[in-house]
């Protein structure tokens, strides 16, 4: 019997008319054939919620107790929507992440699975149930509950379809999968009918929310399918999968940006072995997660070294950096707090040139001044000002043509 996992995200499952509207695309697959595993969130502001009321009781809870309270909300889901589909007429069973021997690290709120034990969910798929999973949850090795951190949900269901060897997995949520870019931005963006796993993970890193980075590393490492779409329609969404050669025609696949930045240069840093390990080692203390960096020579003994961070690390960032850049020597730092970045994505520009000149050039023509540049082989991003960045990300995405499906651009 091939299996299929379908995820329900919390606005797919916000009441009982939505949750009746999950069972039924359970039940619609299971009429099909397959073996059905559903994974849900907690339904709407349910989290929000239960941290505000911890909150309220103790400024710094323990991360343990905060994790064993958070997922209860993912409990509740999946008891509801297994009443759903019994009410329907079909049996169903709900089980936490610990019930399915979903072993994880012991790092609570931000835990990573280290495996699954499937056997549990084959014995009852093969009794003709449909299986519901609590998202975002698992067990460490001494059995308290942990929780996966962001999209844990996502990477819940992927890494499940994973282990239980499925056919694909089915991402719901409430757009109709993955668009070229932000539509609430450039209001011409068109829905994707397929992306590969190198251009999500990319996008995903980006600022693209639709999927998490973490569920895209999972299912590019394991080759599984993953198809994100609309749980409001039956239209098709957007599969995420391997490469294939007939999308080199295509050289930016989609557009990102990425408003909450900031960016902090150390000027004339002296230029020798060990200096930008020392630098990234103390931001790396404070838990700061640094994103672009650029490193130039301007000459023997001195180099600029810069750094791009999320405007939330921004304290955490200064300082540490004032605490090192005696050691490295600095002669000056400076940060930028009103800095975006507009990224262009494409496995097409590894076979494809001018990418560069045209984006350059229609940011040059939105009369967009360009603070520093970045790149990947599949991606250029560039740094602008924070009240361009809007204005900046509809020019490339008209340069680009993200507008118009892949087959009907020309000469992109």
């Amino acid at each position: 019997m091939a299996i299929i996992v379908q995820k329900f995200g919390g606005t797919s499952v916000a009441d009982a008319p939505k949750i009746r509207r999950a069972a039924h695309r359970a039940i619609d697959a299971v009429e099909k054939g397959y073996g059905v595993v559903v994974v849900a969130s907690a339904r709407g502001k349910q989290t929000d919620q239960l941290i505000a009321d911890a909150l309220e009781l103790n400024p710094n809870p323990p991360k343990r107790e905060m994790d064993q309270l958070i997922s209860t909300g993912e409990q509740q889901s999946v008891s509801l929507i297994a009443m759903a589909l019994e009410a329907m007429g079909h049996s169903a069973i709900s089980f936490t992440g610990g019930q399915i021997r979903m072993m994880t690290d012991g790092a609570f709120s931000q835990a990573l699975i280290m495996s699954i034990e499937a056997e549990r969910i084959h014995k009852q798929l093969e009794k003709g149930k449909i299986v519901i999973v609590a998202g975002f949850q698992g067990i460490d090795k001494d059995e308290n509950i942990t929780t996966l951190g962001r999209g844990g949900s996502d990477t819940t269901a992927v890494a499940l379809a994973v282990a239980l060897d499925a056919e694909q997995c089915e991402i719901y949520t409430d757009v109709d999968g993955i668009y070229t870019t932000d539509p609430r931005i450039f209001k011409d963006a068109v829905k994707m009918d397929r992306i590969y796993y190198d251009e999500m993970l990319e996008m995903a890193s980006l600022g693209a929310g639709v999927m998490h980075i973490r569920a895209v590393g999972f299912g590019m490492r394991y080759n599984m399918k993953i198809h994100v779409r609309n749980s409001g329609n039956n239209n098709t969404g957007t599969i995420i999968s391997a490469e294939e050669s007939e999308m080199e025609g295509v050289s930016v696949s989609g557009a990102t940006v990425q408003r909450d930045m900031a960016k902090i240069g150390l000027v004339k840093v002296d230029n020798i072995p060990g200096n930008a390990a020392k630098v990234f080692a103390h931001l790396a203390k404070a838990k700061v997660v640094v994103h672009d960096i650029i490193q130039t020579e301007i000459s023997n003994q001195k180099a600029n070294l810069s750094f791009m961070i999320g405007i939330s690390d921004i304290d955490a960032a200064k300082a540490a950096i004032d605490q090192i850049k005696e050691e490295v020597n600095c002669e000056e730092v400076f940060v930028r707090d009103d800095i975006a970045e507009v990224s262009v994505v494409g496995i097409g520009m590894r076979t494809h040139y001018g990418v560069a000149e045209t984006m350059f050039g229609a940011l040059a023509e939105a009369k967009v001044n360009i603070d520093s540049i970045t790149t990947s082989e599949i991606r250029i991003s560039c740094a602008v000002d924070r009240d361009q960045a809007d204005e900046a990300l509809r020019a490339v995405c008209l340069a680009f043509q993200l507008d118009k499906q892949p087959h009907d651009r020309k000469n992109n």
